[in-house]
């Protein structure tokens, strides 16, 4: 059981937020924060997760809540300043940073690989579209680089050796190497390394000054353990397109403003806004939701079977038949759009309703179901909502 005295000095930091700026009704406010609770404390109990951040946006008033230990040992509780471990959901940054360099005309998601990789020409790999890298879409690139992969040119040449098992934008698989390497030729076309990009272009217009690639060392105290199947302290690991696929930390407060810029509430230069926007667009659609570029799309209202099977381990790790989306616009309103993120150490899983103006952010020091996340997420939005 979550230890009380914690728990409600978590609570305690988080209404400093609700009271400064709330203009829902208290008893609302109140039925909200007990599902937050009951939700944080079934899954700590129940995965042994030491600490979470959850913090949802109700049209721009932000909540947020505090569970546990980021550090274990040290006896450092989560705050909203608490640097988590984002996994897959960094892929959404990726996506921001492609649309940014192609607005600026750097490159086109039309653009073949071979354009910017030379010694590719020829190949399968030079010959697929960027879109394709972008949606998981180029033939099947699997979920993670092969383990003896470990050098810049060791990756070059295995996307050289590569040969799709289907045919381009006709199954969807999800793959760090796939949306990895669209980061990586973005990153080429600007002619800048892509962290350097992230870090100095895109957090800073997205106001995220307490997002990193590489945590700083005065940011360090404050960057959480994570804790895997063993509850041994651990953190990512390097390796071939991190930064591209997983390798972006942030806390819950910096990821809550997040989603809000992805909801318009937030002013942004005309550059960023319009990046933000392309990534809403959805390209192919699957059984349950449409592929955007780094986010997945899902029409609104839909019943939590549907959520999770469109966040099953299935598709997460088997190939899925896709069509190309009939319409190419920015998916808005009435849609729910989500993103998943793990590492060894670390679950994520954040959401927004636009219609609603809703989001919700969840961040957790330890990797747990996905499927677990999703259904307490959907339950939160959902007494958001009454």
């Amino acid at each position: 059981m979550i230890n009380r005295v914690t728990k409600l000095l978590a609570m305690v930091l988080g209404f400093s937020v609700h009271f400064a700026m709330a203009e829902t009704p208290a008893a609302n406010i109140q039925s909200i924060t007990d599902e937050v609770d009951q939700q944080a404390d079934m899954l700590m109990e129940k995965y042994h997760i030491p600490g979470m951040a959850i913090a949802i946006s109700i049209g721009g008033e932000q909540h947020f809540y505090h569970y546990g230990m980021a550090d274990v040992n040290a006896g450092i509780k989560v705050s909203q300043h608490t640097l988590f471990e984002l996994g897959s959901i960094s892929k959404t940054f990726t996506a921001i940073l492609g649309s940014y360099a192609q607005n600026l005309g750097a490159f086109s998601l039309e653009d073949n690989a071979a354009k910017y990789v030379k010694v590719w020409e020829g190949t399968p790999i030079g010959n697929t579209k960027l879109i394709n890298l972008a949606t998981y879409t180029a033939g099947g690139l699997p979920l993670q680089f092969p383990n003896e992969v470990t050098t810049n040119d060791e990756m070059l040449a295995y996307y050289k050796a590569w040969q799709p098992e289907f045919a381009a934008g006709t199954h969807r698989l999800y793959s760090n190497p796939s949306i990895g390497l669209y980061g990586y030729l973005a990153a080429l076309s600007m002619k800048r390394e892509f962290s350097e990009l992230m870090e100095q272009t895109v957090l800073p217009q997205l106001a995220m000054n307490n997002t990193f690639v590489k945590v700083p060392d005065n940011r360090v105290a404050q960057y959480a353990f994570g804790y895997n199947a063993k509850n041994e302290p651990v953190r990512v690991s390097p390796g071939m397109l991190d930064a591209e696929g997983y390798g972006v930390k942030s806390t819950s407060a910096d990821m809550l403003h997040y989603l809000e810029a992805n909801m318009g509430l937030k002013p942004l230069s005309p550059q960023i806004a319009a990046a933000i926007k392309e990534t809403h667009k959805g390209y192919y659609d699957t059984a349950s939701f449409t592929q955007a570029l780094g986010w997945e799309i899902y029409e609104y209202p839909l019943t939590l079977s549907k959520l999770l099977e469109g966040n099953s381990r299935e598709m997460a790790s088997q190939p899925t038949k896709v069509k190309a989306s009939d319409d190419i616009v920015e998916k808005t309103g009435e849609v729910w759009i989500n993103k998943t993120g793990s590492t060894g150490g670390f679950g994520a899983y954040v959401a927004f309703i636009p219609a609603k103006k809703l989001a919700i952010v969840m961040l957790a020091n330890k990797s747990y179901p996905i499927s677990a996340r999703v259904e307490a997420a959907y339950k939160i939005l959902a007494a958001a909502q009454e």
